[in-house]
């Protein structure tokens, strides 16, 4: 399978970059401590420099693999990290992918999150050959889901996490691009 890896993305308002260590201040600051986005997000909160720093080494030995997609989105602006967006699973088999994101809360309801999704959909059709993408929220997650709706990816009865594990989605809402559809 074609890969790319995590190659620096701009677009109107922001800078998609590699995550570096000198992210974990913004990070701490801004999202991974903060309860209300890493809940909405699914993931854990960070409290401590330490810990932040700990993941942020983790991620960065990641982009050693050009499977490994995982972006800071760095606010053009202020030049601050004010969320993430990534692949959190990558399908191999199939040419697929499951995207993930998270913006502070701070910053909420400006768009970020979408302009960050259209800009990796763009990239990676256009620098790899996977065959599609799919992503999903939690139907309480109702920032997550406006940011799916007004996307270019469209619903779906399913995504590739749920099809392996043999689970129906239950609450959840599915979205799927494949190539060439946009």
């Amino acid at each position: 399978m074609k890969h790319c890896g995590t190659q620096v993305i701009e677009t109107k308002r922001l800078r998609l970059r590699p995550f570096v260590l000198s992210d974990a201040a913004d990070l701490l600051e801004l999202w991974i401590a903060d309860p209300a986005v890493q809940s909405e997000y699914g993931e854990p909160v960070y409290e401590t420099l330490p810990a932040v720093e700990g993941l942020l080494n983790k991620w960065i030995a990641g982009y050693e693999n050009p499977a490994f997609y995982r972006w800071a989105m760095i606010e053009g602006q202020s030049g601050r990290c004010i969320g993430q967006i990534a692949f959190c699973r990558v399908y191999e088999d199939c040419r697929a992918a499951e995207i993930e994101y998270c913006v502070s809360a701070a910053f909420w309801g400006h768009g970020y999150a979408g302009e960050a999704l259209q800009a990796v959909i763009e990239h990676t059709f256009a620098n790899t050959d996977f065959a599609w993408l799919e992503a999903y929220h939690r139907a309480e997650n109702t920032k997550s889901g406006r940011v799916l709706e007004k996307s270019a990816m469209h619903t779906t009865e399913t995504v590739e996490r749920f099809r392996r594990a043999g689970e129906t989605p239950e609450g959840e809402v599915c979205y799927r691009i494949e190539r060439g559809i946009r």
